[in-house]
C-alpha cells in the first residue's frame, strides 16, 4: 500500500458572500476576485507543504490541472512538478494529469513529463487526463472529438518515448513530419501512466486493456468505489490478467487531530466551505463532451457526489473523508483500503480555507502515527 499526498492548491480567499453573489467558482468566476500578491505567498507555502510530504515518508505527492477557477491554482501542474523535482528527494511526483485534448501539440507533454522525469531522476508518474467539462469552455475546445484526441494524443506520446526519431506520425487529428523529442524519459520503457476516472465503463476498459492504473477521483461516496474498482477487476480478467492493487488508486480527503472532536473541529468549517463554494460550477459539461455510456454513469454517480451533502453525518456514512484521532483513522482506513482492494491512497487534507498550519499538523500525524501502522497490517 503506498500514500501520496494531493494538493489542489484552491483559493482561500473568496468573499464570505460568495455562495449568494456568484453561481460558479469556474469559467466566468471574475478574476478581478485573484490577488497576486496573495497569489505569491499561496504558492510558496503550499509549495512547501507538498515538500514535507516527502520528508514525513509519503510514497507520493501529486498536483492537477484545472483551468480559470478559484478550486485549483494550478493551470500548469508541470512547473509545479518543476519546482517539486528540485525540492524533494525520495518521493515520486505525480501529475495527475496533463489534459491532452488541451495541448496543441501534443508533444509538448511528451517533452515536458520527459524533461520532468529527467529532473527528478526518474520519479515522476505521468498522468494523462481528458480534462475536466469546465475546461472545454475556458478553453473553447470541441468536446465531441475529446475522447478520440485523447486516445491519438496518448498513443502518439507513447511512441515519441519508445520509438527512435525522427519518425513520422499522421493520424486522424494529428500530423507531424518529424517526430522527434529531446530529451527522453529517463525510465523505461517510460514512466508509469495513470488515467484518473468518474466511473465511465468505458474509461474502465480503455485503462484495464492497456494496462495502466485507475485513479478514482475524491468527493464521491464509498460505494461508487466499490462497485469502479469491481468493474475494473473484471475489466482486467477479461483482458486476461488479474489486476495488481497498484493499478486501482482511492482518492479520499483524511484529517488527523488529537482527537476525533477536535479533528471535526478543526476541519469541517473548511470542508463545507470547499463544498459550497469551490465546487459550485464543477459539473459544467459542454454537450459532446462525453458519450452517452459516459453520460449515463455520470448522472447514475451524480447523486453520491460531496456537493449534495448537507450533513455531517452524510460526510462520514459515505466515507467522503476520513476525519479523527490516530487511533480512528487508523481503523477506517485499513477497514476501507482491505474492502476497495485499493494499493494506492490518494489523500489531502488542505481544502477550502484549512490553514497551512493545521494542513501540516495533520500531515505529521498522519506520517508519524496511522501511516507505519497500516502499512504493516496490509
Amino acid at each position: 500500500m503506498k500514500f501520496y499526498f494531493f494538493h489542489l492548491m484552491p483559493w482561500p480567499y473568496l468573499p464570505d458572500d460568495f455562495h449568494q453573489r456568484y453561481d460558479s467558482a469556474w469559467v466566468w468566476l471574475p478574476n478581478t476576485l485573484y490577488d497576486p500578491a496573495k497569489g505569491h505567498e499561496l504558492y510558496r507555502e503550499y509549495i512547501n507543504t507538498l515538500a514535507y510530504a516527502d520528508e514525513l515518508g509519503f510514497d507520493g505527492i501529486c498536483v492537477n490541472e484545472h483551468h480559470q477557477n478559484a478550486y485549483g491554482l494550478m493551470p500548469s501542474p508541470n512547473v509545479v512538478a518543476g519546482a517539486l523535482t528540485q525540492r524533494t528527494k525520495r518521493c515520486k511526483i505525480a501529475v495527475i494529469g496533463n489534459a491532452l485534448p488541451l495541448y496543441n501539440p501534443p508533444l509538448r507533454v511528451a517533452e515536458e513529463f520527459a524533461m520532468l522525469d529527467v529532473m527528478s531522476n526518474g520519479r515522476l508518474i505521468a498522468g494523462m487526463v481528458i480534462g475536466g467539462g469546465p475546461e472545454y469552455f475556458s478553453y473553447q475546445m470541441n468536446p465531441t472529438h475529446a475522447r478520440e484526441k485523447f486516445r491519438e494524443a496518448l498513443d502518439l506520446i507513447l511512441k515519441a518515448w519508445t520509438t527512435p526519431g525522427p519518425f513520422m506520425w499522421n493520424s486522424k487529428h494529428y500530423h507531424f513530419r518529424y517526430v522527434n523529442p529531446w530529451p527522453l524519459p529517463l525510465q523505461k520503457p517510460h514512466p508509469p501512466i495513470w488515467i484518473p476516472g468518474v466511473g465511465s465503463l468505458e474509461t474502465i476498459e480503455f485503462v484495464a486493456q492497456r494496462r495502466f492504473a485507475y485513479m478514482g477521483i475524491p468527493y464521491f461516496h464509498i460505494d461508487v468505489f466499490r462497485r469502479v474498482f469491481a468493474m475494473f477487476r473484471e475489466a482486467c480478467a477479461k483482458a486476461g490478467y488479474e489486476a495488481n492493487p497498484e493499478q486501482m488508486g482511492w482518492g479520499v480527503p483524511i484529517y488527523v487531530a488529537e482527537t476525533d472532536k477536535q479533528a471535526r473541529a478543526e476541519f469541517e468549517p473548511h470542508i463545507w466551505h470547499f463544498t459550497r463554494n469551490h465546487l459550485k460550477g464543477i459539473g459544467l459539461t459542454p454537450p459532446g463532451y462525453t458519450s452517452a455510456k459516459s453520460a449515463a454513469a455520470i448522472i447514475k454517480n451524480q447523486k453520491h457526489f460531496l456537493y449534495t451533502k448537507k450533513t455531517w453525518s452524510e460526510i462520514e456514512e459515505g466515507v467522503y473523508a476520513i476525519v479523527g484521532s490516530p487511533e480512528t483513522v487508523r481503523q477506517k482506513l485499513s477497514h476501507y483500503q482491505r474492502e476497495l482492494g485499493a494499493g494506492i491512497i490518494l489523500t489531502g487534507c488542505q481544502t477550502g480555507t484549512l490553514s497551512h498550519e493545521l494542513a501540516r499538523k495533520s500531515m505529521e500525524l498522519l506520517a508519524r502515527e496511522v501511516l507505519p501502522k497500516v502499512r504493516k497490517a496490509a
